[in-house]
């Protein structure tokens, strides 16, 4: 290397999805941005991740020591618990609490459903074991804990041979040292048994939810440390040697080491990147308020961002199938009291299937083709028709340029796929049976954003709807004319949009504990002295990550509601605790109610309920690079045309075919066309404007008559 030669470093996003998995590179200097996909190895994720790095890295030629940042995000907690596959854990509790799994919620998600049944307990009755001891509501002893009858429920769980222990004890939230002595005990017994306490994972009110998250982490524990574990090995032996972070749930990242102690905070990892990406890339544009739309190849992933924020929600249910924000019916899976981005998962991605319901008309997902087989026309032995067959057969995909040309798909196997299992049963031709598809898929997204924003008092005609994921930019603009949208934003890399926004965000922890009580009866020393050890529990944290005080902030905030509510909302904690800021918090939530709800009630008392520090350690965000001026036409990036079925038409039409890399600053031209690029393609509807920002970002202008 020539000693007047810059060394280049890299940060590197790998997302691994259900189908993909996906490796983005920024060069640290000149903001140029690098892209590799593979194929994710359901068995062994981090097969697929070291694939993707290893193709990026023979790809351009670098060396893992060019390598200065790695995070990933990944599916494996949520697919832990989705698929059953939790470690056999024990729960130590109070005598004559051990039913709180059964018991879990009285609600259910439709309350006239008979056929309902609760979500199987992820650790069974019979592992579930309580021990003598009470604490009272205030933290006061009721019963003193009886050591003997710990050490013969840890007996019972060593006989058992569970993998991890669970412990939740009734108020722990307030009074820790009862959970901590069984810890003692547990370390003396069986040293080398991962213990998880509701009082260090989950110190808040409410039993169930408490202790299901406990149980989640816990069940999580014997999986996902390991997973991680051996990553770190893979990467240091191949020399990369930057350390690893994990997307966690809340937006921001955390470091290995303490992922492997709380992979409850990875549950949705790849969902929330997304979010994040979104909001990155429609920032370089000036846009702040906009519906995020993450379309991957087994689920669609929806969410609302306000001001450059997406919306946080500090419980949400991991179950069954799929994620349900707080909003959402409770009881579909299990509670989660960990802050997430506030979004609505549906079984709706590029390799959902279309079948026939037991009415008999056609429906789309939630099932999956997935990763293996994958849609019929990857050839890998799927038989069911899925959106990505659809596509194809409408002439949206190019079958020779499927991931920039890397693979390519069989028209043949498609054709067959929808013709028998969509078009003859329900006796349309082929091409209106492929358009179905896409529709039916389509009114399911328009259904999730309409939830997400008119029915929260949004106006989807005020944002701009962001799509990313490799389908995404296929459906988004036919779903933004059901919605009224006027714009749609198309990222420079919309395939790996997720791997983008783990690089866009920040090291962030929250810690949180309850303190039930009236706001006006609130001591300001008590108060100050609580956040003081919360505030410094938090940098804690982040000086493990090897976070300067520099780089640290800290805000502190109080969840608050009227007397009685069963929920509350967050106000920040005003800057001085004297004795005026009990009624300074009283009058933020009244504030912060109007605007949630759309009214207050100034002359009813207020409760504090949690209180919460949010520490933030700043990582460099990248500087991506902009496009050249253009100067000439954009025909330049035409690279030739096919025919394209538009339902605005009434059937397939010749329309240009654009190459995005060939695409500059200032380029405009109108639908219907296709933009190819190596992640996705672009669907552009007759009636629509496109316009190429310095960004690299395309707006899509439609115009709503």
């Amino acid at each position: 290397m020539d000693v007047n030669e810059v060394k280049r470093r890299f940060r590197i996003g790998v997302d691994t999805g259900g189908t993909f998995t996906d490796v983005v590179l920024v060069d640290e200097a000149s903001g140029e941005i690098l892209v590799a996909k593979v194929a994710t190895v359901p068995a062994d994720p981090s097969i697929g991740c070291m694939n993707g790095i290893e193709k990026a890295l023979a790809a351009y030629g670098l060396d893992p020591g060019d390598i200065a940042f790695t995070v990933h995000g990944t599916t494996i907690a949520t697919n832990t618990i989705i698929e059953g596959k939790g470690a056999k854990a024990g729960l130590i509790t109070c005598e004559g609490f051990r039913d709180v799994l059964e018991i879990a919620y009285q609600t259910r998600p439709s309350l006239y459903d008979i056929f309902y049944d609760k979500p199987t307990p992820l650790i069974p009755r019979y592992l579930c074991r309580g021990v003598t001891q009470r604490t009272g509501p205030d933290g006061e002893t009721v019963t003193p804990l009886d050591e003997k009858s710990v050490r013969s429920v840890v007996d019972f769980l060593l006989e058992e041979q569970v993998e991890a222990v669970a412990v939740a004890l009734l108020h722990a939230y307030k009074n820790p040292e009862p959970e901590r002595r069984i810890a003692q005990i547990l370390a003396e017994m069986c040293p080398e048994l991962p213990v998880v306490l509701s009082s260090d994972i989950s110190p808040e009110y409410r039993e169930y939810p408490r202790t299901s998250t406990t149980v989640v982490n816990t069940v999580l524990l014997p999986r996902v440390g390991p997973y991680i574990a051996h990553l770190e090995e893979k990467l240091e032996v191949r020399g990369i040697r930057s350390g690893l972070h994990l997307m966690s749930s809340s937006g921001g990242i955390i470091a290995a080491n303490i992922a492997k102690r709380q992979p409850v905070q990875m549950v949705e990892s790849g969902p929330a990147a997304g979010v994040i990406g979104a909001a990155f890339v429609a920032a370089r544009s000036g846009y702040e308020n906009l519906l995020a739309l993450d379309i991957g190849g087994t689920t669609a992933k929806l969410a609302v961002v306000n001001d450059g924020q997406p919306n946080i929600a500090e419980q949400f249910e991991v179950g069954a199938s799929a994620v349900a924000n707080v909003t959402a019916q409770r009881g579909q899976g299990y509670p989660v009291l960990t802050p997430v981005i506030s979004l609505v998962e549906i079984g709706a991605g590029g390799g959902s299937i279309a079948h026939l319901d037991p009415g008999g008309a056609l429906t789309v997902g939630p099932q999956s083709a997935g990763a293996d087989p994958g849609p019929a026309c990857y050839g890998q032995g799927g038989h069911e028709p899925t959106l990505t067959d659809a596509n194809l057969l409408l002439g949206r995909i190019n079958p020779d340029f499927f991931l920039g040309g890397e693979a390519k798909l069989d028209l043949e196997l498609a054709r067959q796929a929808v013709m028998k299992h969509a078009a003859r049963p329900t006796g349309l031709d082929l091409l209106e049976a492929a358009n179905a598809i896409i529709d039916i898929a389509n009114a399911k997204m328009v259904s999730a954003l309409y939830f997400i924003s008119v029915e929260q008092g949004i106006d989807p005609r005020d944002y701009v709807l962001v799509p990313s994921g490799g389908a995404g930019p296929m459906q988004a603009v036919s779903i933004a004319k059901a919605l009224g949208v006027t714009k749609v934003l198309i990222p420079p890399t919309p395939g790996l949009n997720s791997a983008v926004g783990m690089l866009a965000t920040d090291l962030k922890h929250e810690v949180v504990r309850t303190h039930m009580q009236e706001t006006m009866q609130t001591d300001p020393q008590q108060l100050a002295g609580i956040y003081d050890e919360l505030e410094s529990a938090t940098r804690s944290l982040l000086q493990e990550q090897e976070v300067s005080d520099a780089d640290i902030t800290v805000t502190r905030e109080v969840g608050m509601c009227y007397v009685g509510q069963s929920y509350q909302l967050r106000v920040s904690l005003p800057t001085t605790i004297d004795n005026q800021a009990a009624a300074k918090l009283a009058d933020a939530f009244h504030s912060r109610h109007a605007e949630t709800y759309g009214f207050a009630n100034e002359q009813e008392p207020t409760q504090i309920v949690n209180l919460r520090v949010v520490g933030i350690g700043a990582v460099d965000r990248p500087v991506l690079q902009q496009l050249e001026e253009a100067t000439d036409s954009p025909s330049r990036a035409i690279k030739g045309s096919r025919q394209v079925y538009f339902a605005e038409s009434n059937g397939l039409i010749e329309v240009d075919l654009y190459a995005r890399e060939k695409l500059l600053a200032g380029d405009t031209f109108s639908g219907p066309a296709i933009v190819e690029q190596m992640d996705t393609t672009v669907v552009i509807s007759p009636d629509t404007r496109v316009a190429v920002e310095k960004s690299g970002n395309l707006i899509v202008h439609l115009d709503h008559n």
